[in-house]
């Protein structure tokens, strides 16, 4: 499937455009002047008013991640907010990717720029010699806790560097350049002393040249099946990005041990390469001609094979065609998930669909889960049957790497989990892998959304040979989670018995503070790290042990913004009209004196439930640090402003037909936190604004057509016209044609000559993210624009769907401020006054 979009429109970025309609904000009134009329643009990056700036300077808190062995943590040191020269490099849009051809890797991918190394069983501490005007990679450990890899990307290319336990140094390796557009540029192999990197073909050559003139037509044709399509950004359209995307994502894979590289096999576009745990065999999943230029490179064809380490092809695990025909919320047909299991030498399993991929078939059983073991010759084998689909675990305790799709303890049993789309109910099973076949065990079940059922997430560890398993103590695993309640959350640390299935609690974060269990310091669970924070103080590493009577700061890192000190916050619930359970936290700026009524900023972004039990639950912790950073909203309360944070906005219902009272559903909610507001005596219900980012931002256009309840909106990259995705959105599983008039409903678009109160767009000119192509804002300015509304409408060059440049936030953080003072806090007086009492009302 192809299709021809215009290249160019893309490519020339400019400066920042701000298009403007109503009174130029940034000056008095003027009365001659039709408010309607189109007024002068102003150029120019602007700064955030103080203290803004002083905050933006601030340090951020280092990733960290701790060795293997648990003796060491390495934190890094993160560039926040780089210049928007680096994000003015060159790119290229190719299959979903963007790629700076100058380095042979992604796109600005984020910097690191200084590493430091904790000893946590001491008060040893150092910074790692790493080189000038650093851009790092995350770190990875070796097996052995002595050696930690990354990347640092020059002007020209991405070198592979080494540092190491002891003399705290690091070095480049010499003559390899390294290839970052696919999969891992590196990951140690399970001797923990040889590197396997993706590097660049050593004689590729020139690349590919642009025609100077086209050589035909470009030609897309159905096969008439069903397609449905997301709306992807970044696409190949045409010959050329297939040759450029040839060029730049084929790598050649090699061992790289004491400074040698040794070449595996032949050069390819290695979308996944992971080694066996013996370390014999590579399974290697190569992305195949043809492309599609409707689809990204994620869902091109593949051959899906286990190598040797010379190359050779020893085993065939699929031949995976082009992602086109798989179904809304459906999977793809053939071996997917594949993964080593960590305890064999070399065991491959993978999930593989038996109701066509299609969630709307009826099937006794949705997937199965396949193995097989080297030497590969026997036919694959059933470990188990689900009967609904096979879900990946989204990441155990720790959060510093991602885990595999099943969690194996060290005795061969492992965590398997199902998902039921219609309930959007997930189970999770015990398998036994010595007992092919055998019927899963119940583990637990719950509804997706229902955090306080969350049995939390299991702690892993790192085996000699590289592969993650869970901790255990005897039949007993441990299990990390946020511990959401009524009251907020409170993280606790289980062990738990694979025998009786209870549960022993042995951490829970008391009152007053936020404390989550980060790794395990000892078999039996007596020690651990943990991250802790309180309002008053910053986020900080220590070791403890359960009952806190040895506890040591492993960090002390400072208050990187002592200018936000006096700000409180607070947890607050309350309920919609329909008796769903509602929260928002309080923000109040730091001068507030009781009584005072403060101009307000809900700020949101809505979630679909099933029920209105799991839709009224709690998340989040009014007791940790205040941190402000990037664009946030949060930055609005050192202008004086309230700010209702995380608003929930439920949408409840059966997931096939929610969405037919989304509009009544949000209008409802925001109405509920606004009265709950003025209720508590801090809000002032004439000077309200509302503000979301991409569905957020949906929702915020929504609420300004279809409410009166807001003095003004701000709407940064949002999609506005629903026609434009008409394969759905968010979680709506219909298509346009089966539900025409929901689509027209909730398209805010549709509905813009409704919009009366002043709203700001801003949009990334780069915007990356599925739907939300800037050509939404553009269409809603012009709509508004169109039927006599007041709106701006600000793009921001080489920005995506999040901004990152130090120029484009703080002038988005300034559009923000200006907006809402204009328009919310010095506010004319309304035509009709507002009282909590007739709030609300729809057009």
């Amino acid at each position: 499937m192809k299709r021809q979009m215009s290249k160019q429109a893309r490519h020339l970025i400019s400066s920042l455009v701000v298009l403007v309609v109503g009174l130029p904000f940034w000056q008095a009134a003027n009365a001659q002047q039709s408010p309607h009329e189109e007024q002068p643009v102003l150029h120019g990056y602007q700064k955030a008013p103080p203290p803004i700036s002083d905050i933006l300077n601030a340090r951020p808190t280092p990733l960290a991640q701790l060795s293997p062995n648990g003796k060491w943590l390495l934190t890094a040191d993160r560039l926040p907010y780089p210049p928007v020269s680096d994000l003015a490099q060159p790119m290229l849009r190719l299959a979903g990717l963007r790629i700076n051809p100058a380095t042979n890797g992604r796109h600005h991918p984020p910097r690191f720029i200084a590493l430091h190394l904790y000893y946590t069983a001491g008060n040893e501490r150092a910074a790692v010699t790493v080189p000038r005007d650093a851009y790092l990679s995350p770190p990875e450990w070796s097996q052995d806790s002595q050696h930690f890899a990354f990347t640092n990307t020059t002007a020209s290319g991405i070198e592979l560097w080494i540092g190491q336990i002891g003399t705290y140094t690091a070095s480049a390796v010499p003559k390899i350049r390294l290839s970052a557009v696919m999969g891992e540029a590196l990951q140690w192999m399970p001797d923990g002393k040889t590197l396997l990197v993706q590097t660049v073909p050593a004689a590729r050559g020139n690349p590919p040249a642009a025609p100077k003139s086209p050589d035909g037509p470009i030609i897309q044709e159905s096969d008439g099946k069903r397609g449905p399509v997301r709306t992807f950004e970044d696409l190949l359209q045409n010959s050329h990005d297939e040759a450029l995307f040839d060029y730049y994502a084929t790598a050649q894979l090699a061992l790289v041990k004491n400074g040698v590289a040794t070449p595996i096999g032949k050069p390819g576009i290695f979308a996944r390469v992971e080694p066996s745990p013996d370390g014999k065999h590579l399974l290697v999943s190569r992305i195949q001609h043809p492309y599609s230029y409707i689809l990204p490179g994620s869902e091109f064809p593949r051959e899906v094979e286990i190598w040797s380490l010379t190359g050779k092809v020893e085993y065939k695990v699929a031949s995976l065609p082009l992602e086109e025909h798989v179904p809304i919320e459906g999977v793809p047909l053939g071996p997917r998930d594949y993964q080593w299991v960590p305890t064999q030498p070399a065991t491959l399993i993978w999930a593989d669909a038996l109701d066509g991929g299609d969630p709307k078939a009826k099937a006794q059983f949705r997937d199965e889960v396949m193995m097989i073991s080297a030497p590969f010759t026997d036919d694959p084998r059933e470990l188990a049957k689900l009967e609904q689909r096979f879900v990946p675990a989204s990441g155990g305790g720790g959060g510093f790497r991602s885990e595999p799709p099943i969690e194996w303890t060290e005795n061969g049993l492992g965590l398997v989990r199902d998902y039921n789309r219609d309930r959007r109910w997930l189970r999770t099973f015990l398998i036994d892998f010595a007992k092919p076949g055998e019927q899963p065990r119940l583990i637990w079940e719950r509804s997706i959304r229902d955090r306080y059922r969350d049995p939390g997430s299991p702690l892993m560890r790192t085996l000699p040979n590289g592969k993650r398993v869970m901790r255990q103590s005897g039949n007993a695993i441990f299990l990390a989670g946020n511990g959401a309640s009524q009251k907020g959350e409170f993280p606790f640390l289980d062990r738990f018995d694979l025998d009786t299935l209870k549960s022993d609690r042995i951490f829970q974060c008391g009152d007053g503070q936020y404390e989550s269990v980060v790794a395990l310091l000892a078999d039996d669970g007596t020690k651990f790290l943990t991250r802790h924070e309180s309002p008053t103080e910053p986020p900080n590493y220590f070791v403890r042990t359960a009952n806190g009577a040895d506890k040591k700061a492993i960090t002390d890192f400072p208050d990187p913004a002592p200018q936000l000190h006096g700000i409180t916050k607070q947890l607050v619930t309350y309920k919609r009209a329909d008796g769903v359970q509602l929260s928002f936290t309080l923000y109040l700026p730091a001068n507030h004196k009781e009584g005072e009524r403060l101009p307000t900023i809900v700020w949101a972004y809505p979630l679909e439930f099933n029920d209105a039990d799991t839709a009224g639950q709690v998340s989040g912790s009014q007791y940790r640090f205040t941190t402000i950073t990037g664009i946030s909203h949060l930055f609005l309360l050192t202008q004086g402003y309230a700010v209702l944070d995380s608003a929930t906005m439920p949408v409840v219902g059966d997931p096939e037909t929610m969405n037919n009272t989304y509009v009544e559903q949000i209008v409802a909610s925001a109405k509920a936190a606004i009265d709950k507001a003025v209720e508590m005596g801090v809000t002032d219900p004439n000077r309200v604004g509302v503000g979301g980012h991409s569905y957020g931002a949906f929702m915020t256009a929504n609420l300004l057509a279809h409410s009166d309840l807001f003095r003004a909106g701000v709407a940064r990259s949002g999609a506005y016209n629903r026609t434009l995705t008409p394969f759905g959105f968010q979680s709506e599983r219909r298509t346009i044609w089966e539900a025409p008039e929901m689509y027209i409903k909730v398209s805010p678009f549709m509905q813009a000559d409704k919009i009366k109160h002043p709203i700001l767009l801003i949009h990334g000119m780069a915007d990356d993210n599925s739907g939300t192509f800037p050509i939404q804002s553009e269409r809603m300015y012009q709509a508004i624009k169109g039927n006599g509304g007041i709106v701006r409408y600000v793009q921001l060059p080489y920005e995506a769907h999040g901004y990152l440049a130090r120029e484009s936030t703080e002038h988005t953080l300034w559009e923000m401020v200006t907006w809402f003072d204009k328009w919310v806090k010095n506010a004319p007086p309304a035509a009709e006054q507002r009282s909590t009492a007739n709030t609300g009302n729809q057009h």
